[in-house]
């Protein structure tokens, strides 16, 4: 446990279930253990971590009742029953730490640092009288959109007429009305989203799954609008690499196999843990892959084609002409594949894990985003950065998508531009660089609380 000036820390994490917050949240963890920080880390019984792959951490679970109550029944339903159902539990158990506390003699000092769906730990918190932080797993620039979109809607801008998505927003360049988060849902659905996450007590500080370099401008706006520490420690998976927190069993045969594959002549297609897409559009991805002839590992999540256990939507024929020239799996070791000198080109749902994950590569990408921030994040990837081609879900459209990443001077641009960037990330998270000292001062932060 970390002491400093005879004070002990005791560190509360608190994950949501989803694999894209589960992650960051157990990287961050096993960072804050390694300086000497007593971790605590409350989660869901939906989706649980491997206590295995963190055996200095203690693990909370915290009673759900989520059965029937999927995220897909309903973003707002699915929160608001996990917050309301985890709060007595983990209520309970702060305040047994605090009571415990005030009958030993040693100074002992519990920070609450809370994923950003969680909301109801950081109303804990205020209401127990401890200091919270929230770790924000998505973009930065997610965070204006929860003022910026009401803003709007108050104005009659949203939601958006057809006319007007492809234009700029001026107040939160550089993203069209079609970048927004919550775009077609219904504007009160959207409207409560925004009231239920914002958080009610502001945070001591908010931790950033991402870089300076990245989104340098939005991170201004952040710290001009809530006026507390914003900690940009990522890409975390680079400043505290952790082992495997996969929810689904990963295929790493797909590793020998690109051994085997000339240099930047691969495309690596996954649409993440999440999205699910119709028999049809999954149709026109295989046949956008097989006719540009290139070699090509996709990842068919089971149950993520509608109607469907996996592939069973492909003529038998055509799944034995794809395997001549690549994989299909049903998940794969995402981060050792982008790794692979063999991937020249990775088609996506442009999630932040993911896009991260390729940044941090230098591979180009082709985006296929389907909700929440992955608009922006893929307008980041297309228009700011450069080194992501915007997609358009039809075999002769993916079919040239893949030929210009891998095989056109386009893509050589791309490739050059997504280099540049994985070389600023490089310098960040060494010893001195932005990241890494961003982590220093969280640390000295946690401290001073």
């Amino acid at each position: 446990m970390a002491e400093h000036g005879g004070r002990r820390w005791q560190l509360v994490l608190i994950s949501s279930p989803l694999q894209g917050h589960m992650t960051p949240m157990l990287q961050l963890g096993s960072y804050l253990q390694s300086k000497g920080f007593s971790i605590i880390f409350a989660h869901s019984e939906l989706n649980p971590p491997d206590p295995s792959n963190h055996p200095d951490f203690i693990f909370l679970p915290l009673p759900d009742n989520l059965s029937g109550t999927g995220i897909f029944s309903g973003i707002n339903q699915f929160l608001k029953a996990l917050n309301e159902n985890c709060r007595p539990h983990l209520e309970k158990h702060l305040i047994q730490m605090i009571n415990t506390q005030k009958e030993t003699s040693e100074k002992e000092s519990i920070v609450i640092i809370y994923d950003s769906l969680m909301f109801f730990a950081g109303n804990l918190a205020g209401d127990l009288g401890l200091p919270s932080i929230i770790l924000r797993s998505s973009c930065a620039a997610f965070l204006p959109s929860y003022w910026i979109i009401p803003q709007l809607h108050q104005e009659g801008r949203f939601p958006v007429q057809d006319s007007f998505l492809q234009e700029m927003i001026p107040e939160f360049h550089p993203f069209r009305y079609k970048d927004l988060p919550f775009i077609g849902l219904p504007i009160q659905e959207v409207l409560d989203l925004i009231a239920m996450i914002n958080p009610k007590i502001p945070p001591s500080a908010f931790i950033c799954n991402t870089l300076e370099c990245l989104e340098q401008s939005t991170l201004t706006q952040i710290r001009h609008h809530y006026q507390v520490p914003i900690f940009t420690i990522g890409p975390l998976h680079k400043t505290s690499p952790t082992p495997s927190t996969s929810f689904l069993e990963e295929d790493t045969s797909c590793i020998p196999w690109l051994d085997k594959q000339s240099p930047k002549s691969v495309i690596y297609v996954s649409l993440g843990s999440l999205a699910t897409i119709d028999a049809k559009i999954a149709t026109e991805m295989a046949w956008g892959i097989a006719n540009s002839n290139q070699p090509f590992i996709w990842v068919v999540r089971p149950g993520s084609v509608h109607g469907c256990d996996w592939i069973e939507f492909l003529p038998e024929d055509m799944v034995s002409e794809m395997k001549v020239r690549g994989m299909i799996v049903k998940w794969a070791p995402q981060k050792d594949v982008l790794a692979h000198s063999a991937v020249g080109g990775f088609w996506s749902h442009c999630g932040w894990n993911s896009t991260l994950e390729s940044v941090c590569e230098g591979v180009p990408m082709l985006c296929q985003p389907f909700s929440i921030d992955q608009m922006m994040n893929a307008r980041y990837l297309s228009y700011v950065w450069k080194m992501g081609l915007e997609m358009v879900v039809e075999r002769e459209e993916i079919e040239s998508a893949i030929r210009r990443v891998l095989m056109s001077k386009e893509g050589e641009e791309m490739r050059r531009r997504a280099m540049e960037i994985e070389e600023q990330v490089r310098v960040a998270v060494t010893h001195g660089g932005s990241s890494r000292n961003s982590m220093n001062d969280l640390v000295e932060f946690i401290l001073s609380l």
